[in-house]
């Protein structure tokens, strides 16, 4: 069974990266979205990590009128990272565009070396807290403002 999923993750894989070409998106919107091989990195031993266990961040490039996933990889969440994710994304993108991200700081870098001026480019930071009347350990935060940035 784990060898069919293989095959499939590997079908797909080729699929988006032959067809997902010369997209016209208006918006991008980009996250990463951090998980964990075999063990949180503030519990991998050094040969667990050698085997490639620890966090993991997927990077994700969404376009904001279709929810086509444009562009993803999975890696760390340092700027080279980021440089890599943004040349694969510029790579598919067929327009202008408007790109915005959180306020992950390897994003405006990377975006800047990537598009130069050859795109429009703001950041959306969300504050959350508690919610001061419920105490609920599983709930994620209340947003109490949204920043944006240009």
């Amino acid at each position: 069974m784990l060898k069919l999923l293989a095959e499939l993750g590997a079908a797909c894989a080729a699929y988006h990266e032959a067809h997902v070409r010369d997209v016209r998106a208006k918006r991008i919107q980009c996250d990463e979205i951090w998980s964990f091989v075999g063990a949180k990195q503030k519990n991998v031993s050094e040969e667990k990590m050698n085997q490639g266990c620890g966090d993991v961040w997927t990077w994700t490039a969404i376009d904001a009128n279709s929810k086509l996933i444009v562009s993803y990889l999975v890696g760390q969440r340092g700027a080279e990272w980021a440089y890599s994710f943004m040349e694969d994304v510029a790579s598919r993108i067929a327009s202008r565009v408007q790109i915005t991200t959180d306020g992950h700081r390897a994003y405006v870098d990377a975006i800047e070396g990537v598009f130069g001026m050859d795109c429009d480019y703001a950041m959306l930071i969300k504050l959350y807290g508690t919610p001061s009347t419920v105490d609920t350990r599983y709930s994620p935060g209340e947003c109490l403002s949204v920043e944006n940035s240009n």
